[in-house]
């Protein structure tokens, strides 16, 4: 059965990629079946996060077949923000 599942630091598509840097491919993000079920706009959900800066890839806009070896990577979390301590 194929699944979407955590491994430490490595994220598994249904294909046998695994993800060890936070980055994939276009190509096989787009031709993942379970990407492809989850994201059914995956080319416009690129875009909205690459504009959020939650993911990294050159260019404005990811088209299947030109842009299958573009790299897409994922930005590590902003840091927390401190809260001021209230002094007494």
């Amino acid at each position: 059965m194929r699944s979407l599942r955590k491994r430490s630091n490595a994220l598994v598509l249904s294909s046998p990629m695994v993800l060890t840097r936070h980055q994939v491919t276009f190509g096989v993000l787009f031709n993942d079946d379970l990407c492809a079920n989850i994201f059914e706009a995956l080319v416009g959900t690129l875009r909205v996060v690459k504009k959020n800066k939650i993911v990294a890839f050159p260019g404005e806009l990811l088209l299947q077949v030109v842009h299958d070896k573009v790299e897409i990577t994922l930005r590590p979390p902003p840091p927390p923000t401190q809260a001021v301590a209230a002094t007494s």
